[in-house]
């Protein structure tokens, strides 16, 4: 197994947030500084320059392919909602029923003005602004697409239209539900404490929510609270397994906390060396890794979870900075502050399948939807697209 370069680019800044679009032909990289770089994925020539956030750019999502694209509204101006606090018009040319921008084209920014802004990457314009007000804009997530590109079926558990594209972004305590237009669904109250991390339930029926002291499940279609998981410490990270068994939170006592909501049921993993800031699931909820140390720790999570198991620690030379599992394969890549990324597959007795060093240590890392292209946005603002392959 080898990791070879395809491409490389550099920002302007620290490159603060990466990730590819859902039919894996754009890379979006944002500077901290503001702007954010559409890529084109096979050989990383600049199809965009976005300028993002004047302050900073913070985060930002593409919103799922599989959306139908009539369900994006004929104009931004014209919208239910229109009157809500915080929304922008935009200018009478404006995308129409026609010409709309649709789902697979839609990114979404956060940035330090308190505002998340929508592109239409094809055309490499902005659409829309929702003012979410002073604090920072720095956790987005869409609410996953309701059935796949092939069939558009829902998934099992899924009670939401495949057309009903829908937002969540987070700015201090304030949370709102938006459009794809820029339009706000819903504003919410605010969180007891700074929201600190956004996940949505694999089948959508629900977003969690976390500050510190806990986690509220907000219920994607009615927006009322599903349920309460009480947490007496900071977290810094949510995920929840594909099969949507598992919500699990990274802290900073340093631990890792495992719910299955479902059943009222919690589990709790201590003796990490740091916060742990860091987690991801493999594609079949099995594999759990985390960050926290100079390990990447991968907890079997399978029956009844990892309660009493050892876990299998994969050796760094310094603190894990970011890791990720391929989407649909079961490969693991980790990258510690010393610039080393590593390839593992952890089922294995001999996990390690290839080694990276880099000219600085990554700040993030995204597998392409096929699982054949690596991007690393690093600390000194580059991005590089590194190929997997045998």
């Amino acid at each position: 197994m080898q990791l070879t370069k395809h491409w490389a680019a550099t920002l302007d800044d620290y490159v603060i947030d990466l990730a590819w679009s859902p039919d894996g032909t754009q890379l979006a990289a944002a500077s901290a500084a503001g702007p954010v770089t559409l890529f084109a994925a096979d050989d990383g020539g600049v199809r965009h320059e976005l300028p993002g956030h004047a302050d900073g750019t913070n985060c930002l999502a593409w919103a799922p392919s599989v959306i139908a694209a009539g369900a994006v509204a004929a104009k931004v101006a014209v919208v239910a909602g229109v009157g809500d606090p915080g929304f922008q018009r935009e200018s009478p040319e404006s995308p129409t029923p026609a010409t709309a921008p649709t789902p697979a084209t839609i990114l979404a920014t956060g940035g330090q003005d308190g505002a998340v802004k929508f592109w239409d990457t094809a055309a490499g314009q902005h659409t829309a602004t929702a003012a979410l007000g002073n604090a920072w804009v720095e956790h987005l997530a869409w609410r996953p697409s309701a059935g796949t590109a092939a069939s558009g079926t829902p998934p099992q558990g899924s009670s939401h239209p495949a057309a009903a594209p829908l937002l969540f972004a987070a700015a201090g305590r304030e949370l709102r539900a938006l459009g794809p237009d820029g339009s706000v669904r819903h504003a919410f109250p605010p969180a007891p404490k700074t929201i600190a991390a956004l996940a949505w339930e694999p089948a959508g029926g629900c977003a969690a929510v976390a500050y510190f002291g806990g986690i509220c499940l907000w219920d994607a279609d009615d927006f009322v609270v599903q349920k309460e998981l009480p947490y007496g410490n900071g977290i810094n990270a949510l995920v929840w397994s594909p099969d949507g068994k598992w919500l699990v939170s990274g802290n900073q006592d340093p631990s890792v906390h495992l719910w299955i909501p479902a059943d009222d049921i919690e589990l709790h993993m201590s003796g990490y060396e740091g916060k742990v800031r860091h987690l991801s699931f493999d594609r079949t909820s099995r594999w759990l890794a985390t960050s926290g140390g100079r390990d990447a720790c991968v907890w079997d999570c399978s029956g009844a979870g990892p309660e009493g198991r050892e876990p299998a620690m994969l050796p760094h030379d310094a603190p894990i900075c970011a890791l990720a599992f391929q989407q649909a394969h079961g490969l693991l890549v980790s990258a510690s502050t010393d610039g080393v990324v590593q390839l593992w597959s952890p089922e294995r007795k001999q996990p390690l399948r290839a080694t990276v060093r880099m000219p600085a240590r990554a700040a993030k890392l995204a597998w392409s939807p096929d699982d054949r292209h690596l991007a690393i946005g690093s600390v000194q603002g580059a991005v590089y697209v590194l190929r997997c392959e045998e």
